[in-house]
């Protein structure tokens, strides 16, 4: 029996490699959008202990000075906080490209894996053709020499 070659099957080698690096590609884009969410959860924590603070300040003898203090802090925290926002929403598009990048390239080496297989199941089509030839062969054969050993 032949063994089955496919013709592109180093192209499917590299459409294999490409979606390996597409993966690690989302991995790592997944990760700087949970960095970027990490850090902006941090800087709403923040916030809520300077309107914490702002809170207490306000109950006890006021302290102008703190109480200012505190309230440009919360200013500066918002301005943190919407930069962050658009950090995040930056990571958020380049997670996107990648995962539309990894989506393609899986498409398209699934394609090729199609390829594979019905070039397999042509090649396994030709090779039992053979063999029905090789069987029929011996058959007629073993008929004629039980037919000339009966003569």
């Amino acid at each position: 029996m032949a063994r089955f070659q496919y013709s592109m099957q180093s192209i499917l080698n590299i459409k294999l490699k490409m979606e390996t690096l597409a993966k690690q590609e989302f991995s790592a884009a997944k990760y700087a959008l949970d960095v970027e969410e990490e850090k902006l959860a941090a800087l709403y924590q923040r916030k809520r202990d300077y309107e914490e603070e702002a809170h207490s300040l306000r109950k006890g003898a006021l302290k102008v000075r703190e109480i200012e203090d505190n309230k440009n802090a919360l200013l500066i925290m918002d301005q943190y906080i919407h930069m962050q926002r658009l950090e995040v929403n930056k990571a958020e598009k380049q997670l996107e490209q990648a995962r539309l990048r990894l989506e393609d390239v899986i498409k398209d080496r699934k394609m090729h894996e199609t390829l594979r297989e019905k070039a397999f199941e042509s090649f396994m089509q030709e090779e039992n053709k053979e063999e029905g030839k090789v069987v029929d062969e011996l058959t007629s054969y073993t008929y004629g020499q039980k037919k000339q050993v009966k003569e």
